[in-house]
């Protein structure tokens, strides 16, 4: 197997070997604040959400897992007819090795014949030029384009990059693509400095996809033979974290939450923080590898339902009254919400 598919291969051999049920992403220190005169019927409350500028039914989606692979594109597989039954958004994985290797290019265009008229985001890394960017979403017929930034991951990887200058490829595919771009972390977080500059870019949508599930440091230090640079996820930030610091921002810029989501309790907090959407990638991985696709069709159903008797009672209709909720932080969360003031 050539070493960049055999990378692939890792990745989500990996990402399940380090999945935990219950990973410290913050949202324990959100302690929202209930109504118990909700004056509401659970018939009554609707789900649907924006995801850049896109309706969606539901406020989370199936975000960014793999591709690239013969097992990938068996996992895609899946997800696409997951996704064209329930309804659910869904990201490809990195499509870089498509301009590589032809060969693995099915593993991602599958995904739009199983799912024709889906809501589906290409995936790229910032590092290419626009002609990349325009290919990533003509192989998908992609209806949005996450372009991603992990200089944590490429500094860990063995066979990473070491050079990181990303803001005017950035900037000219925002302006210049047809599709809304969507700038997304890999689990390190998104920190205040960054997104000022992201918003002086003119970036509109941004996946803070903080520390608390998948850690591609966590990843690649295991496949380094000494591994030695765990230190730094060290200086990662949980996705609560990001979104108490994002909050001054959230005039300028959309946020989608993501980073060890698996519960609706994650998805609802980090809605009542900011969010307006949720990015679901490794819970649903490991749903799907244990319990196949009828599994996560009901994972996503259970999810569904439980948001839906959270916001009863909280007393909310929407997600727009849900944003509105009020809440106490506690813990270290305390701290990070005195940086904005």
């Amino acid at each position: 197997m050539d070493p960049h598919m055999h990378r692939k291969y890792e990745h989500i051999s990996l990402a399940e070997k380090f999945y935990a049920e219950a990973k410290d992403n913050g949202f324990d220190q959100v302690q929202p604040l209930s109504q118990n005169l909700p004056e509401l019927a659970l018939a009554d409350i609707q789900l649907d959400s924006r995801l850049a500028g896109r309706k969606m039914t539901r406020p989370f989606f199936l975000n960014a897992v793999t591709g690239g692979s013969p097992q990938a594109q068996k996992i895609n597989e899946s997800f696409a007819r997951v996704a064209a039954k329930t309804g659910l958004a869904m990201a490809v994985g990195s499509q870089s090795i498509t301009f590589k290797f032809e060969e693995s290019l099915p593993s991602f265009t599958r995904v739009r014949e199983l799912n024709p008229d889906g809501l589906l985001l290409a995936n790229l890394g910032a590092h290419h030029p626009l002609v990349n960017a325009q290919k990533a979403v003509d192989q998908i017929q992609a209806d949005i384009l996450e372009l991603h930034v992990n200089a944590a991951q490429e500094l860990t990887m063995p066979e990473g990059d070491r050079d990181f200058f990303w803001q005017d490829n950035i900037a000219t595919a925002v302006n210049s693509l047809l599709v809304p771009v969507i700038v997304k972390e890999v689990g390190f977080g998104m920190s205040p400095r960054s997104l000022l500059k992201l918003a002086n870019l003119g970036v509109k949508y941004v996946d803070l996809a903080g520390k608390g599930g998948t850690s591609f440091v966590q990843i690649e230090n295991f496949r380094r033979p000494k591994k030695e640079l765990a230190f730094l996820d060290n200086l990662a930030l949980t996705t609560a974290q990001s979104l108490i610091l994002a909050q001054p921002y959230r005039e300028k810029l959309s946020l989608t939450a993501s980073g060890g989501i698996r519960t609706a309790q994650d998805i609802v907090k980090a809605l009542i923080l900011g969010a307006d959407n949720v990015g679901i990638s490794g819970h649903f991985l490991h749903v799907l590898l244990k319990q196949g696709e009828v599994g996560l069709e009901e994972e996503i159903h259970r999810l569904t339902e439980e948001i839906k008797l959270i916001m009863l009672l909280l007393g909310c209709q929407t997600i727009a009254e849900l944003q509105q909720v009020p809440y106490v932080l506690t813990g270290q969360l305390k701290d990070y919400q005195a940086f904005n003031n």
